[in-house]
């Protein structure tokens, strides 16, 4: 588990008057949400689905839900601050299991390698699998994953938008030669292809590209900390992962936070060069001093809250959107294979793969796979013999607004993804297997403005981090959050997002608090919400 001692400043509590209406009940508008009520505002969190969770959902299969988004917890720390900063503890509503393994890998059905959350495990393990010399790289790589983790975790993952500049100064000179130890002019690929000889591993460990929807042979090698991230602790949930939004919502509305579901916003209404509330689909108004804005920014971009909040954040090009997928959720009898709670199943044209996805603009023809046999404990390596809930991610281009992804052509990607899990070992019987696809056109519906895309832009290049939108936008009293934003994509970053947003409006309120305070009759004030855009 990471920690960190550093101490938060907090600025004093705003009036209770203040209101805020947050967009969306995904993990960063529950953070957010929570945050600012705990802080005496009074929040709203209006949200288009009729559950908390945004991509954290399950699909009923055969009656049976399957965890069909996010399926583990990393960064645990994030989640502890929460519920503790709301006066609560995780583990007074949460059980959290540690993986004992964190994936089982396998190219073929000869070769396999299991990863371990202890680092000597898996090192013992590489050196089985590709000889000494690898695990000797392997013990070098993981000290390199936790030293860039160490160089991002404060100036960048916690701490708002950085610049460049700003973030190479953040730790002085010994900071600035840690991050060019980082390499983040260096592609993923590169980096690794460095770090590792044996061309399995590289693959591996270049699939963290894709934990951003991005492609390793164009995401920066500053992604190696996620091996750190993953050997810090990788968590289930008892009872799956929908009871982490859930267990927030309810701490949320003990703290007085208002809930409406099925409820979606139509516009964002301005006044006096900045946001003022809401207008539903319903043609209702609700007033507010701050709104948060959690869905992709590019909705606003491309003008679906109004034309008054278009300039708040760019749009992003369709070239340079993250990945989608191409999800199937089941319930089947697995025979074969020795599943885990988590496997991932590799192709043999791993460059071509990516090609397909952000070249092509298509379904991959030699995709890589990755199954949640989530019926299974974190350590199991074999089930009962019974049907069990499966969960395989298949990766998608982001373009679900503009092509429909047809049956044929996504039964043929199917077909390929269960082909490898077969030349695996892994064999699903058709005749009795029961599944739920969702695809590119599914997510660009659920998600509007994405086209599909799960993870925001795609962190390509140096400049990628850099670019994503902040908490505060470009519209006084609008703020963003969630994984298109600042830090990144994640349960834990959108979190963290979410957190970032919550700290800037207390800083923001309590400024022109004090402005009202100290201001002579007739001068500044605070300006009134009102109800109707100015667009």
């Amino acid at each position: 588990m990471i920690r960190s001692d550093r101490k938060r400043d907090t600025p004093a509590r705003p009036p209770a008057r203040d209101r805020a209406i947050v967009v969306g009940a995904g993990m960063a508008g529950l953070s957010s949400a929570l945050l600012l009520a705990s802080r005496g505002l009074a929040v709203t969190v209006v949200e288009a689905a009729e559950a908390p969770g945004g991509k954290i959902r399950h699909i009923t299969v055969e009656d049976r839900p399957v965890d069909s988004g996010p399926t583990v917890v990393t960064m645990r720390w994030v989640f502890e601050e929460l519920f503790r900063d709301a006066g609560t503890s995780l583990d007074a509503h949460l059980t959290l299991r540690p993986a004992e393994i964190l994936a089982r890998h396998a190219w073929s059905q000869d070769e396999r390698l299991d990863l371990y959350a202890d680092p000597e495990r898996s090192a013992a393990a590489i050196g089985a699998f590709a000889g000494p010399a690898e695990a000797d790289r392997y013990r070098a790589f993981c000290e390199h994953a936790a030293r860039v983790y160490r160089t991002m975790e404060a100036p960048f993952i916690r701490g708002p938008r950085p610049t460049p500049v700003g973030l190479s100064l953040a730790g002085g000179l010994t900071g600035a030669r840690d991050l060019a130890a980082a390499q983040p002019f260096a592609t993923l690929w590169d980096g690794l292809g460095r770090r590792f000889h044996d061309p399995r591993l590289r693959q591996l460990y270049a699939r963290y590209a894709t934990y951003c929807g991005a492609s390793p042979f164009q995401a920066p090698a500053t992604l190696m900390l996620i091996a750190h991230v993953e050997q810090s602790g990788v968590w289930t949930i008892d009872g799956g992962m929908g009871r982490l939004p859930e267990e927030i919502m309810q701490v949320a509305r003990a703290q007085g936070v208002d809930f409406r579901f099925g409820t979606a916003v139509d516009r964002i209404l301005t006044a006096g060069g900045g946001a003022s509330g809401v207008r539903l689909a319903d043609g209702e108004t609700l007033a507010a001093n701050a709104v948060v804005f959690c869905g992709d920014v590019s909705a606003l971009g491309t003008g679906l809250l109004g034309d008054a909040v278009r300039r708040a954040a760019p749009a992003t090009p369709a070239d340079r959107r993250s990945l989608s997928a191409l999800t199937l959720s089941m319930v089947a009898v697995p025979q074969g294979f020795p599943l885990v709670r988590h496997n991932v199943f590799f192709g043999d044209d791993y460059r071509g793969e990516f090609d397909d996805l952000f070249h092509r603009r298509r379904l991959p023809r030699r995709p890589t796979v990755y199954l949640c046999a989530q019926d299974r404990d974190a350590g199991e390596s074999a089930g009962d013999g019974g049907s069990e809930r499966l969960f395989a991610i298949i990766n998608a281009p982001a373009t679900g607004d503009t092509h429909s992804f047809q049956d044929e052509e996504t039964e043929r990607c199917q077909e390929s993804a269960m082909d490898l899990m077969a030349r695996c070992g892994l064999s699903l019987d058709p005749a009795t297997t029961r599944t739920a696809v969702t695809t590119p056109a599914d997510f660009a519906q659920r998600f509007p403005g994405t086209g599909g895309a799960i993870y925001g832009p795609a962190g390509h290049g140096w400049k990628a981090a850099f670019e994503r939108s902040g908490a505060a936008s470009r519209i006084p009293g609008l703020y963003l959050a969630g994984g298109s934003v600042h830090p990144g994509p994640g349960i834990a970053m959108a979190a963290l997002s979410g957190r970032q947003a919550a700290e800037r409006i207390l800083a923001d309120l309590t400024s022109r608090s004090r402005s009202r305070r100290v201001a002579m009759p007739g001068g500044m004030s605070m300006r009134s919400a009102t109800t109707e855009p100015a667009d």
